[in-house]
């Protein structure tokens, strides 16, 4: 896949097969309309090209709103629009000036530029200043600049029963699992290792401290997971508390997992977490003992969970 970050960068493309949107997730709905648009470009013998934007357009045009949580970061979508097998990935720089854009400015400027023979929509999608351009919008104008137009139906996205907000609210109330199933993959955070209080070590869980640069990204509810820890081209089972650690007096909301059968050192090492299923939430255990009592019963819980 060829990845352009600015419109600069693109060059026209015969025949080209367009979607547009943030496909935040790149979740089940989002694939219904990548498979049609790789249909569509199967039979028009064509290349597809999906747009997208960074930041994502909240960001810009609702500045104060500092509760907003994403589900990719942006290397994150890259990879997975990647291996959804899309041809080229137009990246635009979503600014104030770029919000004002009339939906027939967005339709000369970006759509024509970029050779669009076809352009696959989703049911009820606006763009454009206002969100004021539509389908019938699209619909009216296309011909007159030399596309055409495809819009996924309402019932080919609503049978799949999957959105962005709902994977949120799944990953906010812990529910891993099922963000899962809306994702067709597991919900998937990286960061860099580093070093943290080692207490894990004194009771036999070693754990590794994962720090998330990111602000936007969005990890999953409190408590203690079933996952998978991918490092390098090795994945490991384990399982990864989230939380306060109430049971350590001092030691801050963190992001930690004990990898299982696993001794290296990997400080400053970047590491992915795969979520399974959540196995309980955090709770305040009277002594080191107790906690480390509770960690082997979530041991043998998470490894019958990763089977």
């Amino acid at each position: 896949m060829k990845v352009y970050r600015s419109l600069e960068e693109f060059s026209s493309i015969e025949n080209a097969i367009v979607t547009q949107g943030t496909f935040d997730g790149v979740h089940a709905a989002h694939q219904v309309i990548l498979d049609k648009l790789k249909g569509i470009a199967k039979e028009q013998n064509g290349e597809t090209v999906v747009i997208t934007y960074d930041p994502h357009p909240r960001m810009v045009l609702f500045p104060d709103d500092h509760g907003l949580l994403l589900l990719n970061t942006l290397e994150e979508k890259i990879v997975l629009l990647e291996a959804q097998g899309i041809d080229h990935l137009l990246i635009l720089p979503f600014t104030k000036e770029f919000s004002r854009l009339s939906s027939i400015d967005f339709i000369k400027n970006v759509l024509v530029r970029i050779g669009t023979k076809y352009l696959v929509i989703g049911y009820n999608h606006r763009f454009g200043k206002n969100r004021e351009g539509s389908f019938t919008h699209l619909k009216e104008f296309a011909p007159n600049y030399g596309f055409e137009i495809n819009e996924i139906s309402e019932q080919d996205v609503d049978q799949i029963s999957v959105s962005s907000t709902r994977i949120r609210e799944a990953l906010l109330n812990g529910e891993v699992a099922q963000a899962a199933r809306f994702l067709g993959r597991p919900y998937q955070v990286s960061g860099m290792v580093v070093q943290g209080k080692q207490l894990g070590r004194t009771i036999g869980f070693p754990t590794a401290n994962i720090q998330i640069n990111d602000a936007h990204k969005l990890i999953p509810h409190d408590g203690v997971y079933a996952v998978w820890v991918l490092i390098g081209n090795q994945k490991f089972g384990g399982m990864l508390n989230i939380g306060n650690n109430p049971s350590i007096e001092g030691k801050g909301r963190s992001v930690e997992v004990n990898i299982f059968n696993f001794s290296e050192t990997i400080y400053n090492q970047r590491i992915s977490i795969e979520f399974v299923d959540k196995l309980r939430n955090e709770v305040k255990f009277n002594n080191l003992e107790a906690l480390k009592t509770q960690l082997q019963c979530d041991k043998l819980q998470a490894l019958e969970v990763l089977g």
